[in-house]
């Protein structure tokens, strides 16, 4: 077993061990499909948020034991790069792996739990929601500020950044980390982190016209490259999703 336990929550080492030990006996917390499992805990003052990474396959145990860090360890050093650099996530508090003779078997992450009011897919799912081109406008400059300091968070999807109400404004806190990439983007890859947030043609031309006030690109330039790599996005995600269906049998 590896146990990396952030320096401000060492007193917490005991308690972690035992909750990981008895994982299995708390209810998932959220709707996550049945690659990975995570779960809500009180622990001592705190409410923690666990995510236990699947096991992965005979390769991927020996890679992620010699040749590349496991998805717990990379989410937790990337929140911790992400607070160095002021952008927002759940504090990381441990990661903890557990290794055979052969490769990685099981991985945890686990930081604090953050009571946000929505996520990016209560603005695609429902356009009444209060406030909502503004929320919008708030997340373009929320990402444009990411691009400027260098990060490129691959999996820039609607579930990913909670959004907490703050006055009149909102704060944004990216979750699920453990697919990113810190360097100089230029305007493509700019573009193409929005593909994977909305179908909606109406919230990317807002997203544009905020991030081309932002960046003093035209407009035109930037939405046509944002609904460009929004529709391969698209395309690429219902072939995809057919081709499974082909091969399942479902219709």
């Amino acid at each position: 077993m590896n146990f990396h336990l952030n320096k401000k929550n060492k007193s917490l080492k005991n308690s972690l061990l035992e909750t990981i030990s008895n994982f299995n006996s708390f209810d998932n917390a959220f709707n996550t499909g049945k690659r990975n499992s995570v779960k809500k805990v009180e622990l001592a003052d705190k409410t923690i948020i666990i995510k236990s990474y699947k096991t992965p396959n005979l390769i991927n145990q020996f890679v992620y034991k010699y040749f590349r860090k496991s998805k717990a360890r990379r989410s937790f050093e990337y929140a911790s790069k992400l607070s160095e650099l002021d952008v927002k996530t759940p504090s990381q508090i441990a990661y903890i792996e557990y290794f055979s003779l052969f490769g990685l078997q099981k991985s945890f992450y686990i930081s604090e739990f953050i009571d946000y009011d929505l996520t990016y897919r209560e603005l695609t799912k429902n356009p009444d929601y209060p406030n909502h081109e503004n929320i919008l406008r708030q997340f373009t400059k929320f990402t444009w500020q990411l691009h400027e300091k260098g990060i490129y968070f691959k999996d820039h999807s609607p579930g990913n950044s909670l959004i907490v109400k703050n006055g009149e404004n909102y704060n944004f806190y990216l979750v699920d980390l453990n697919r990113m990439s810190f360097f100089e983007l230029d305007f493509e890859s700019r573009m193409k982190n929005f593909s994977r947030l909305t179908p909606k043609k109406e919230m990317v031309k807002i997203m544009s016209d905020e991030y081309a006030k932002l960046s003093g690109e035209d407009f035109k330039t930037v939405f046509e490259k944002m609904w460009l790599y929004t529709e391969q996005f698209q395309k690429k995600f219902y072939r995809k999703k057919r081709l499974k269906q082909k091969i399942l049998g479902r219709k």
